[in-house]
Order: C-alpha cells, then sequence, then structure tokens
C-alpha cells in the first residue's frame, strides 16, 4: 500500500480532490434552489488549483507522468542553496540567505495562495451584488459580502470551479504517462516508455 500511493501519490491527491470538491458541490447545491447554476470567480479556482498542484508535486509523486518528479532521483529543483558555495548570479534572497531566503523558497506557491485569497475575496463581493439583486427582487433584506461566503449558493459556485480544475490537472497528470505532444516540455519525449516518470 505504502508503495502503491508512492508511486501514485500525486493522482491519488488530485482525483481524491475532485471527488472531494464534487461532493462539496453537490452538497452545496442540493441546498441551493435557485435554478440558475451562474459560475464567478473562474480565477478564483486557478489559482487554487495551480497553488496544490505546486504544493503537491514538491513532494508527492506518480511513476510514469512527466508532470511528476522521478522517483528515485535527486532533481535540481531539491538542491537546498545553503549547502554549497552560493552562485553569483543567484536571485538576492539566495545570496541574502536566512528568513528571506526561508520565504523565497516558497514564495511560488505563496503567491498563488495571495492571488486566491484575493481572487476568493473578489468572488464573494461580485457574488453577493449579483445575489443581493435577486434577494431584493424577491423582497428580501440582501446580505454582506462576508454573509454571502456563509451561503450554499457561495459554495456551490466555489466547489463547481474547484472540481472542474482538479479534474484538469488530473487528467494531465494521467494523461502524460501514455500521450505525448513532441516539443513540449509538458511531455516526455515521444521515445520515452510509459514507466519513465519525469519529462526527461
Amino acid at each position: 500500500m505504502r508503495r502503491l500511493f508512492r508511486e501514485n501519490g500525486l493522482s491519488i491527491v488530485l482525483v481524491s480532490a475532485f471527488v472531494a470538491f464534487w461532493i462539496g458541490q453537490s452538497v452545496a447545491g442540493y441546498r441551493e434552489y435557485n435554478d440558475e447554476q451562474t459560475q464567478h470567480g473562474q480565477p478564483e479556482s486557478e489559482f487554487f488549483q495551480i497553488f496544490w498542484y505546486v504544493v503537491l508535486t514538491a513532494f508527492l509523486f506518480q511513476k510514469g507522468s512527466a508532470e511528476s518528479k522521478k522517483l528515485d532521483e535527486p532533481e535540481p529543483v531539491d538542491r537546498d542553496p545553503r549547502s554549497g558555495k552560493t552562485r553569483p548570479d543567484a536571485p538576492w534572497p539566495v545570496r541574502r540567505g536566512g528568513a528571506v531566503l526561508k520565504l523565497y523558497e516558497h514564495s511560488l506557491s505563496l503567491a498563488f495562495l495571495l492571488l486566491f485569497l484575493v481572487a476568493i475575496a473578489l468572488h464573494a463581493v461580485s457574488g453577493a451584488s449579483d445575489y443581493n439583486e435577486e434577494q431584493t427582487a424577491h423582497g428580501r433584506l440582501p446580505v454582506s459580502a462576508l454573509q454571502y461566503v456563509g451561503t450554499s449558493r457561495f459554495w456551490f459556485e466555489s466547489f463547481q470551479n474547484w472540481q472542474s480544475e482538479f479534474l484538469s490537472i488530473a487528467l494531465v497528470v494521467l494523461l502524460s504517462i501514455f500521450l505525448r505532444q513532441r516539443g513540449s516540455p509538458e511531455s516526455k519525449p515521444v521515445d520515452s516508455p510509459h514507466g519513465e516518470t519525469g519529462s526527461g
């Protein structure tokens, strides 16, 4: 079982996330009585998906996928810049070291997390505006953006976005095991065996 997860952890987690968000969407959708299923905040789902993809690919693997690090070989992206002589052309945070370097080591995922938080806040504000138009039209009181976040409609829209994005990235990971795109860095070389992990 441990070997199965080690060799397929990336796709297991991504497909599990898709299933979890699909269930969440179904539950929230059940509670959402409005037949209109509009999507708000599409960038929110993209930032959420990319944040998790960057984080998960740092320590999970998918045997045979071009989107995964190799199972038992060291990769340049795992190199600790503290373990040797710092390159003279290294970015400033690497040369500086300390807390600045610690933050820089995770800056890519943190940037996508920040973009996700901004996008979800914008989703709450714009979604509340649309929701309040319907509330007013039906003689109900409007809600604040924070109150809107507590509605089933907000979560239905969010889960709907998240599940579709996690499905798409899971498919990229899994399809890259068996399919090729000559010239793309997202693909293995055309003549690589299916079991070879990494982009080569």
